[in-house]
């Protein structure tokens, strides 16, 4: 488990005893620790905060980050009095007083577990004899063997912030009459200061859904699920939502086996045409294992059809007119695709994506197979160059002389970590997060390794289980990694370098502690108040919570900003994988609203935040 950052409320539990830190039963005056149980219908057990030392202005640079421990409801904070029996206190806050001063040191192979070292020699936190009721917590001598002197932090349930739904229920009497009276109910709804403010789901088109009425959609292709994975491919019978125009409004958009792709645009209100115009027919010789996405490959701002079919890559331009090539012709490059003669790649197993390698403003195709990475690059005249001899890079593969890299395992992303313009492959494998920078020459070099979490060992089992994402969660700064772990959301802010500085639990929420699942829930990152950094979003039981950025690689505690779009049954029943849904502009107005592909067809919630302004 990462450091939980400044503001997050935790007990603090021995790992040997099981039993939480906190003051006696019966608390004396001179404030000693112990652990010990709290018994469910007695007090709460104490929680405390982990406050950052900063280094003093003009002074030496720390070797380690030191933190202040306090109680959360005393702020008394953990104390050194220097006492012959070593006890620890909690005591009076002094400001810059060392021994108020802890070194969080993590347990060698044991993920989660921490040595709590005192800042002035290096003792840790123990406890005097494990074997009886209550033991006194104490300093010893730091024991590798000692399990005493190991603790972890257990974060608090999340403040999250709704309303109860109430509703009137029968009141029975002795005397046979009946009453009633408002109670509460399991739904809840949006808090009235809840921001941004959200419109009801309300259903604006009776197709794409999975009801038969509604065209009676379902996945039936190799499709990859948007499950952290930066680049999104659709199988047959997928749904989703592009801007296929290039206006900035977001359409939707089906996979059909006999039409390929059709559309129902944007009407720039909320609703969309009640149509179904074919965007796209079939390549030739369509299969279900085809994968298609829509992007710019040409930078003009337009979004061209991409297909991973069975004998490469094909491409068809979008001109001016808005038009798509026709589905004709030989691929860009014969490569990449799920035939034999084009690879044989497998959708669930060899991770491919469409991006701007080199900075050019053109997208290259960029592929992870069992030997490595294979890149083509597209030239000023739109051409796609043939695969070489070789891998570029024989590293993030699947084989083990690749590295073992498992698709619903080790997510891997193409993303400028330097700030030069050039692409960097970033890998999350067991061990942790591995790197290849790109030089000027446009060759990538050996992997380096350089941060031990997000990882299998820490506890991140998969793909779908634990999105991760590399992103500026602050404006102007650099690529951060971001990912919902098993505690909650954790952040690792970039430096500008490819480098990372150490994980932070941000928030306890979104997490498999929280009961968040890739079976019931969806989260993403999307910018939902238009102030250019990413806030969280996230489809839970009872309808869809925010977390907003607060521009600094933290997230303030979610809010309810729809009561649709849920698991419940209150908030409509939506089920992951027979109802996709997503955050998208289909206004045009730069704010993204809440659009979900329900069994009679596309639902709404507009976005109303700053809808009304005042001059």
């Amino acid at each position: 488990m990462p450091v939980p950052t400044q503001g997050l409320k935790l007990q603090i539990v021995n790992a040997a005893t099981g039993k939480i830190l906190g003051a006696r039963a019966t608390p004396g005056t001179d404030g000693a620790l112990v652990v010990r149980d709290f018994p469910d219908d007695g007090p709460s057990p104490e929680q405390w905060q982990l406050t950052p030392v900063q280094a003093t202005q003009g002074g030496p640079a720390q070797d380690e980050q030191a933190y202040v421990i306090s109680n959360a409801v005393s702020g008394k904070v953990l104390d050194n009095p220097a006492t012959a029996d070593r006890g620890v206190r909690q005591w009076d806050a002094t400001a810059g007083k060392k021994a108020q001063q802890w070194h969080l040191v993590p347990v060698d192979g044991e993920a989660g577990l921490y040595f709590i070292e005192d800042a002035t020699d290096g003792a840790v936190l123990d406890l005097a004899d494990p074997t009886v009721d209550d033991p006194r917590v104490v300093l010893r001598e730091h024991d590798d063997s000692a399990t005493s002197q190991h603790w972890r932090f257990v974060t608090a349930a999340p403040e999250r912030t709704s309303d109860p739904v109430l509703h009137w229920a029968p009141l029975s009497h002795w005397n046979s009459r009946q009453s009633w009276r408002l109670a509460r109910s399991a739904a809840l709804r949006p808090a009235p200061d809840a921001t941004p403010s959200f419109s009801d789901m309300l259903l604006i088109l009776k197709r794409f859904g999975s009801d038969q009425d509604a065209g009676a959609w379902q996945s039936v292709g190799a499709t990859r699920a948007p499950s952290g994975q930066p680049c999104w491919w659709a199988g047959l019978g997928d749904r989703l939502l592009a801007d296929t125009t290039g206006t900035g409004r977001a359409d939707l958009v089906g996979l059909k086996p006999a039409k390929g792709a059709v559309t129902a645009a944007s009407e720039g209100d909320g609703t969309f045409k009640d149509d179904e115009r074919v965007l796209h027919p079939p390549v030739p010789s369509p299969s279900p294992k085809d994968l298609w996405t829509l992007a710019d490959t040409t930078g003009d701002g337009r979004p061209d059809v991409v297909v991973l079919a069975a004998d490469g890559v094909r491409v068809f331009l979008q001109d001016e007119n808005k038009k798509f090539a026709p589905a004709s012709g030989e691929p860009v490059v014969k490569a990449f695709g799920h035939g034999q003669p084009a690879g044989g790649w497998v959708a669930d197993k060899h991770p491919r994506f469409v991006t701007d390698t080199t900075g050019d403003g053109r997208a290259d195709i960029v592929g992870f197979h069992d030997d490595g990475v294979w890149i083509s690059l597209q030239d000023e005249e739109g051409k796609f160059a043939p695969l070489a001899d070789k891998p570029a890079l024989r590293a993030f593969g699947h084989d083990e002389k690749a590295g073992g890299w498992v698709a619903d395992k080790h997510p891997r992303f193409l993303a400028d970590t330097t700030g030069d313009g050039r692409a960097d492959i970033v890998g999350f494998h067991d061990d942790g997060v591995w790197i290849s920078f790109q030089d000027e020459e446009g060759e990538f070099a050996d992997p380096l390794w350089v941060l031990d979490d997000f990882g299998v060992d820490q506890g991140w089992s998969s793909v779908e289980e634990h999105p991760r994402s590399l992103v500026r969660t602050a404006d102007g700064g650099a690529v951060d990694l971001v990912g919902f772990g098993p505690q909650g959301v954790v952040v690792a802010r970039g430096r500008g370098d490819g480098t990372f500085e150490p994980s932070e639990l941000v928030l306890n929420d979104f997490g498999l502690d929280q009961e968040w699942t890739s079976k019931k829930h969806l989260r993403f990152l999307a910018d939902v108040t238009g102030d250019g950094n990413p806030d969280i979003v996230g489809f839970g039981d009872e309808g869809v919570w925010v977390s907003h950025n607060c521009g600094d690689g933290r997230f303030k505690q979610a809010q309810l900003v729809c009561r649709g779009f849920g698991h419940n049954d209150e908030a409509g029943a939506w089920r992951v994988g027979r109802h996709p849904r997503f955050v998208a502009d289909i206004t045009g107005d730069g704010r993204v609203d809440i659009v979900g592909f329900g069994g009679p067809g596309v639902y709404v919630a507009r976005n109303l935040f700053r809808r009304f302004r005042t001059r």
